[in-house]
C-alpha cells in the first residue's frame, strides 16, 4: 500500500513491503507508531484548513464544524438541512426517519461536518479508518496479483505449446487443466514472497482517498469551484473522474502543500500530544512536539474532492447508491480472491493496529503471505496487541 495522503508515504511503503516478504526489523513497531502519530496529525490538520478555505470559497458564509463518529450523525445532519428540493428527498428522509437503523447508522467514521445557521449541510472531510485502508489494499494487491498469477499461467501453457510443438493460439487445454495451472502459478508467486524475489509496485498500490473532502452546493458554484482550484497556487488537480448513473458526484485526487508551522503550532496549542499517551510513545516524547517526527517528511500530500450536489448527497447517503452497500459491491465484486490478497488485508489490518496499540515492541509477524489464516487469527493477534485475553466459553 502506497498512502498518498501520508508525508512518510515511502517508509511507510517500505515496512509494509518488508512485512509482506516476511521480514520484520527490531523498530518497526516504534516507526509505524511515529509515522501514524505525525502523519495523522498533518492529515487531520490539513484537511480542517483546505476544507474551510474551500468552503469560504464555495459558500462564504460562517460555518459552525462539529465532530463526528458514526454515520448516523451525518445522516442525521443530512434530514436537518432544510428540505428545498424534490419530492424524492423528502421520501427519502421520511423512509430514513421510518427506520433509521436499516441505513448503517452506527457504521463508524473520522471526521467533522460543517453547517450554516440554518443547519444546511455545507461540506465534510473525513480520514478513512484502518480497516477501510486494509480492504482497499487488499483489493489493490488481487488485482497487481491476479495480473502476475495469470501472466505466470500464461507462461505455462507457452510451455506446453512448446512440449507439443503447436503455436500458443492453437493449444487446446482442458478447464480442469487450466485451473490447475492458476493454482500451480498462485503457489510459485508465493513462494516468490518468501523468497523475497518479487518488488511491490507502488504505482498500481497507490490508494489517493485516506484523506476525503466532499463540498455540498449547486452545480453553478461546484462548477465555479473547480474551475478556480487551478488557479490556486497550493493545489494541483491529479485527476478527475465523473461518476453517473445511482452514484452522481465528482471525484477529484489533489495534491497540496501543507504547512509545518501551521501544524506544529497546532500541535502545541491543542495539546495534542494527549490523545497519544497510551500508543507506546513517552509523554516526555510527546511534549516535544511534532517537530522531531517530520525528518524525511514529503512537503505535499494527495486528498480525494468530491464535488456533490445536495440532492445527489442525499441519494448516495439514503438512496440507490447508499455508500455502505457500494462497499459491499466493491468487496463481492473482486476479479482474484485466492489466499495472497487476503493474507495481505490481514497483514496490513494489523500493521495498522500495531500503530495504535498501546506498546510498540513487535517480536514477530503473525501472517505469512504464503500461509492461510481464517479472520480469527488476525483479531486474536490484534487483540493481543491491547493485552486483551481470549475469551473461550468453556476451559
Amino acid at each position: 500500500m502506497y498512502l498518498s495522503s501520508f508525508i512518510h508515504r515511502d517508509d511507510l511503503f517500505d515496512i509494509a513491503e518488508r512485512w509482506l516478504l516476511g521480514r520484520l526489523e527490531p523498530d518497526d513497531g516504534l516507526r509505524v507508531t511515529q509515522i501514524l502519530i505525525c502523519d495523522g496529525f498533518v492529515l487531520g490538520q490539513t484537511l480542517e484548513a483546505m476544507l474551510r478555505v474551500l468552503l469560504e470559497r464555495v459558500h462564504g458564509k460562517v460555518f459552525k464544524q462539529k465532530r463526528i463518529q458514526f454515520k448516523g450523525q451525518l445522516r442525521d445532519a443530512i434530514c436537518s438541512s432544510p428540505l428545498d428540493g424534490s419530492a424524492r428527498i423528502h421520501d427519502l428522509v421520511r423512509l430514513y426517519n421510518t427506520n433509521p437503523e436499516f441505513f448503517y447508522r452506527e457504521a463508524p467514521i473520522n471526521g467533522s461536518i460543517c453547517i450554516d445557521d440554518e443547519n444546511r449541510l455545507l461540506g465534510l472531510y473525513r480520514v478513512k479508518r484502518p480497516r477501510r485502508i486494509a480492504e482497499k489494499a487488499n483489493r489493490y494487491v488481487a488485482n497487481w496479483i491476479f495480473r502476475l498469477v495469470q501472466n505466470r499461467a500464461k507462461e505455462m501453457a507457452w510451455e506446453r505449446a512448446k512440449d507439443h510443438n503447436v503455436p500458443l493460439e492453437e493449444l487446446i487445454t482442458p478447464q480442469n487443466l487450466m485451473d490447475s495451472e492458476f493454482v500451480r502459478a498462485e503457489k510459485d508467486i508465493a513462494k516468490m514472497f518468501k523468497d523475497n524475489k518479487i518488488q511491490l509496485d507502488k504505482s498500481a498500490l497507490k490508494i489517493d482517498d485516506v484523506g476525503g473532502i466532499k463540498i455540498v452546493a449547486s452545480t453553478e458554484k461546484l462548477s465555479l469551484l473547480e474551475k478556480e482550484l487551478s488557479e490556486q497556487l497550493n493545489i494541483r488537480v491529479n485527476e478527475r473522474e465523473s461518476f453517473s448513473g445511482s452514484y452522481q458526484a465528482t471525484s477529484l485526487v489533489i495534491e497540496v502543500v501543507w504547512d509545518p508551522d501551521y501544524v506544529c503550532r497546532r500541535y502545541m496549542d491543542l495539546r495534542a500530544w494527549r490523545k497519544y499517551l497510551n500508543r507506546g510513545l513517552s509523554e516526555i516524547e510527546l511534549k516535544k512536539g511534532l517537530e522531531p517526527l517530520l525528518e524525511g517528511s514529503k512537503p505535499t500530500l494527495k486528498l480525494e474532492l468530491i464535488l456533490s450536489t445536495f440532492p445527489d448527497m442525499v441519494e448516495s447517503e439514503l438512496g440507490n447508491s447508499l455508500h455502505e452497500e457500494r462497499i459491499v459491491a466493491q468487496r463481492d465484486n473482486k476479479l482474484y480472491r485466492g489466499y495472497i490478497p487476503m493474507n495481505v488485508e490481514f497483514l496490513i489490518e494489523y500493521l495498522l493496529a500495531v500503530g495504535v496499540c498501546p506498546h510498540t515492541n513487535i517480536e514477530r509477524l503473525p501472517i505469512k503471505i504464503w500461509g492461510r489464516y481464517l479472520p480469527d487469527t488476525v483479531i486474536d493477534h490484534i487483540r493481543a496487541l491491547y493485552g486483551m485475553p481470549d475469551f473461550d466459553l468453556f476451559c
